[in-house]
């Protein structure tokens, strides 16, 4: 299994994200990553993200920003 991020703008154009990802073997390793790097993600445009996993979407968009 391969858990990947997809980053995006709010409306909904992918982004290349400024810290890069690779793929995760579990899904609390994906959203601890998130979790260590959703700032330098946010400040470098990406607005949201969506989790997927073996290509197959399981959550997202999420906001990036508490606003969202």
């Amino acid at each position: 299994m391969a858990w990947t991020w997809r980053f995006e703008k709010s409306d909904g154009t992918e982004v290349e994200p400024v810290v890069t990802p690779e793929e995760f073997t579990t899904q609390g390793d994906a959203e601890s990553w998130l979790g260590e790097n959703w700032r330098d993600l946010l400040g470098g445009g990406a607005d949201q993200v969506t989790l997927s996993e073996d290509g197959a979407k399981v959550y997202g968009p999420m906001p990036l920003n508490a606003e969202g």
